[in-house]
């Protein structure tokens, strides 16, 4: 069958849902740019975006150029043009509600790897951008997304390496031991097949709902690891007719980011 819409507009759209009205988010580059811009054209036209460069606020131009985060388009109507010790010190203090996180691979307990794989931190496999300020985004904003493709092999028991701090082990108050505020961590991960949250108690990843017409067990499958399972678990709309055409013919025409639709 032709498909409808691609794996990044799923991932865009089930995160740029979650973004509510007059919050701030700290934004990574790429989808999250994406996710941010959309949740601003649809239910969130006072969300205040952040980036670590300095940029508070900004009412993002498009179409999305590619590769300009920091670039004038990016930052257009920004309400403050500070510097990135100051957005940090601003996240470290609480101020930011949301971080929008992209990641090579993920655990159990939300631990996040953008550095490398293999063993060698000094001869890896592959090796990889690294952190930027991720690891300060997920370290102190008090909720983090992490947006990142559905396949088995990102989804691991344990990552090669931790780039950004998730729940650590899973223990009660491990990232409260290792300096990191109380209330903080990942709270939904966003993929192209689901959404999953953390369990209060366990820390454990939970499968929260599943594309539409996907079944749970097909998902789970693709995993690694054996995540907790919702009581409830929510069917998730795919990306409406309103948010296609706003990615497609506003945001990103260029189908940079969102890709193209084939056939499956």
């Amino acid at each position: 069958m032709t498909r409808e819409f691609t794996e990044a507009e799923v991932m865009i759209a089930l995160c740029a849902r979650l973004l509510e009205d007059q919050k701030t988010a700290f934004i990574g580059f790429g989808m999250p740019q994406v996710a941010a811009i959309l949740a601003q054209r649809i239910q969130a036209p006072q969300l205040v975006q952040v980036f670590e460069f300095g940029a508070i606020g900004p009412t993002p131009l498009t179409p999305f150029v590619r590769n300009t985060m920091g670039g004038p388009s990016n930052c257009y109507r920004s309400i403050a043009w500070t510097n990135m010790n100051t957005i940090f010190a601003q996240a470290q203090l609480g101020l930011i509600d949301y971080g929008v996180l992209g990641a090579t691979q993920i655990d159990l307990y939300g631990n996040i790897n953008s550095t490398m794989l293999g063993a060698d931190y000094a001869r890896p496999k592959k090796r990889f951008p690294g952190s930027g300020g991720a690891n300060e985004v997920a370290s102190y904003c008090w909720q983090t997304i992490i947006i990142m493709m559905h396949e088995r092999r990102r989804f691991v028991p344990r990552v090669d390496f931790i780039t950004s701090p998730g729940y650590l082990d899973g223990t009660p108050s491990a990232r409260e031991r290792a300096g990191l505020p109380a209330g903080t961590g990942p709270w939904r991960v966003v993929t192209s097949k689901a959404l999953f949250g953390f369990d209060p108690d366990s820390r454990m990843m939970t499968l929260l709902g599943v594309l539409q017409g996907l079944p749970p067990e097909q998902v789970l499958a693709e995993m690694d690891f054996k995540p907790l399972v919702a009581a409830a678990v929510e069917e998730l709309d795919p990306p409406s007719a309103q948010e296609l055409r706003i990615l497609r013919e506003e945001i990103d025409p260029a189908r940079t980011i969102i890709g193209r639709t084939g056939k499956v």
